[in-house]
């Protein structure tokens, strides 16, 4: 019964910003001075130097934003870095993923090597990355590129292995050249799976971009952060991850925008239900 209950899209965004700012006033009450239980922190200070303060975390937010404006070189550098990332790994894991799927032989070729790639903790190569690339941004995309390109690469794999039989034998019957059975049949059948990819990507992207600064750089969030964190700045910290946070959130609103208008011919769940 409670399943079938949904809310308006208006509802929803009111519930869900109501749910955020219940969380920073939770959060506020419990790093005030005289509000944590003795037996939680040795002092009243403890729980602000460990969780940091909303309000001076927003404080710290408007200076860089409005008072000083001193994070827009910070943030281009992230999310520049972010979005070629993003964009090469991709591109990069559609074409290999369409290509691997398609050809049954190369597949078994590259089977091994691929999982090998895949189970390779890619977080290490950052400082190869930074010897090859230098500390500059191709660093950053490189090591963001390896996080996103097998996310997406198995899911276009698998999306064109999910393509039903039938309905190859169907499109064949009829005529269908290789190149109309890629565009009529194995890319609608690997859309759904190319876009749940990619909003999992969209962190990835971001913690590529930040571990690379975190590990040699003289711009960037990551890197205003690594600051804050030398100098146990726990507001700045805290702001630093806030407002990468809502630039993610950012860049998946803009994929799940696209996938809106390209998904256009797939029915809804309640659509199918009524079907």
């Amino acid at each position: 019964m409670w399943n079938l209950i949904k809310p308006r899209p208006a509802t929803l965004r009111l519930w869900q910003l109501g749910l955020l700012v219940l969380l920073f006033v939770f959060w506020h009450v419990m790093t005030k001075p005289g509000l944590i239980p003795p037996f939680m922190f040795d002092n009243d200070r403890q729980a602000a130097f460990f969780f940091g303060e909303p309000l001076k975390i927003f404080g710290v937010i408007q200076d860089w934003f409005f008072t000083d404006a001193d994070i827009y070189q910070h943030l281009w550098v992230t999310l520049a870095e972010t979005v070629m990332a993003f964009a090469i790994g991709a591109v990069g894991g559609l074409a290999c993923g369409l290509w691997l799927a398609l050809s049954p032989m190369a597949s078994a070729i590259m089977d091994p090597y691929i999982k090998a790639m895949n189970a390779m903790p890619r977080i290490i190569l950052a400082p190869i990355f930074a010897v090859w690339f230098g500390l500059g941004m191709g660093s950053k995309v490189a090591l963001g590129v390896t996080l996103v390109f097998f996310i997406v690469f198995f899911n276009v794999y698998q999306g064109v292995k999910e393509v039903s039989p039938v309905v190859l034998a169907n499109a064949r019957m009829l005529g269908a050249s290789q190149r109309q059975l890629l565009r009529h049949v194995y890319l609608p059948s690997a859309t759904s799976w190319v876009f749940s990819s990619l909003h999992t990507s969209v962190g990835l992207a971001f913690v590529g971009a930040v571990v690379g600064e975190y590990l040699g750089s003289s711009r960037g969030v990551g890197y205003l952060i690594l600051q804050a964190e030398g100098s146990f700045d726990i507001n700045t910290v805290m702001a630093g991850i806030l407002v990468l946070t809502a630039f993610a959130l950012a860049l998946d609103e803009a994929v799940g925008a696209i996938e809106k208008r390209l998904m256009v011919w797939q029915p809804k769940a309640g659509e199918t239900e009524r079907l």
